[in-house]
């Protein structure tokens, strides 16, 4: 795709939106739901939840939707094998390699490698590279990295959750070998951001915040638990806080969240680069989650952020694209999000779902309790 809209200087009122059509070509296939299987007595069986639909409509609604006065399309490229290697272990890299010469299988529970799947991984990975670079060379300080297959639950050494390649956990990387000392990820998918959380671990330079719907670990793939007490080891001790809140938290939970415990935990950290991982799996109206957020709920979200970027990055944002598998409302929710990271003043769409009602009581309840656990254990939040 050729770039349109160049500009000469930073700006912070676009978005500098990093895609490539290669990333339709991953096709997970069809079955009950994501498992792959036709158990013979069903007359339609449905796409793969993570299928090229829902990223065909986040990109036209970009394209043709109200906000694409305040988009400019930039191209993606694929990632060489060196630049998995910062993230991912050789071994792990070479495994995804030959499966993908002998044909592609199932790597794990709901995670197809077929024919077409590794060039799409190796282009969302190099996507969301060109998209951190573009940022660090100084061409635009909010970047989007629309990609598939998704990244966050890809650990160093496997893959997870529709997962191969930790698209956002390269781009950290990049900033911290760029000279960043210290890079925040704030990631809001319904599923805790696992992949990410395991490469850094051990790391003080990165903190990862997880707010994710209290699923726990699902097996083999997936062994961390998303709970309050995976908090790092070594030097990383501290640097990883998770926040599984409970079923159908809805918008006014979810801000209850940012401005109790992530706003605070940040700006306590001060980061030179702010990576947001979104996924619109946490809307109320998704196959995969049930956290109940509207699209007024994810305006918030991208406002908070937005200006904790404004505070503490001097304005740089990365955005990289998870989940969202409503193939309509994930479009709309994105859209949202991007509205609030421009701060606008006015919202661009309405709801076409509308109200869902929300009851925030039990969700501040809990909320409260993380940030008391994180106020007396973690090291550098402690008296906060």
């Amino acid at each position: 795709m050729a770039t349109s809209q160049p500009l000469s200087s930073p700006t912070t009122d676009r978005i500098h939106v990093f895609w490539h059509d290669g990333m339709l070509a991953h096709d997970a296939g069809t079955g009950v739901f994501d498992s792959g299987i036709d158990p013979g007595f069903l007359d339609v069986l449905e796409k793969h939840p993570e299928n090229s639909d829902r990223v065909r409509n986040m990109l036209s609604i970009l394209k043709r939707g109200p906000i694409s006065p305040y988009i400019s399309w930039q191209s993606g490229r694929p990632a060489l094998i060196p630049e998995l290697l910062t993230f991912h272990t050789s071994g792990y890299v070479n495994e995804l390699v030959e499966v993908d010469r002998n044909g592609g299988k199932m790597i794990c529970a709901g995670t197809f490698l077929n024919p077409g799947s590794w060039d799409a991984a190796l282009l969302a990975a190099g996507t969301a590279l060109s998209a951190m670079k573009h940022i660090l060379d100084g061409l635009g300080n909010i970047a989007y990295a629309l990609v598939r297959p998704p990244g966050h639950h890809a650990q160093p050494t496997q893959a997870d959750g529709y997962c191969f390649i930790n698209n956002a956990g390269l781009a950290v990387q990049l900033a911290l070998d760029s000279g960043c000392k210290k890079v925040v990820v704030i990631d809001i998918d319904v599923h805790y951001g696992n992949g990410t959380a395991e490469g850094f671990y051990c790391s003080d330079k990165v903190l990862t915040v997880s707010l994710h719907m209290n699923h726990s670990s699902w097996g083999p793939s997936h062994p961390q638990s998303g709970s309050v007490d995976e908090l790092g080891d070594g030097d990383g001790f501290g640097y990883n806080l998770n926040v599984p809140l409970p079923n159908g938290t809805g918008d006014r939970g979810y801000e209850f969240a940012l401005t109790e415990l992530v706003v605070p935990t940040v700006e306590k950290f001060r980061p030179e680069m702010i990576v947001l991982v979104v996924g619109q799996d946490s809307s109320a109206f998704d196959p995969n989650g049930r956290q109940c957020l509207t699209m007024e709920g994810y305006r918030e979200i991208g406002r908070k952020v937005r200006s904790l970027a404004d505070k503490h990055s001097n304005g740089r944002l990365l955005i990289v694209q998870e989940g969202g598998y409503h193939v309509t409302y994930s479009a709309y929710c994105l859209h949202a999000t991007l509205e609030g990271v421009l701060d606008l003043p006015h919202p661009l769409l309405s709801d076409p779902i509308a109200y869902y009602p929300d009851d925030e009581a039990f969700s501040i309840e809990v909320i409260g309790s993380i940030k008391q656990y994180h106020n007396d254990v973690v090291p550098f939040l402690k008296g906060t």
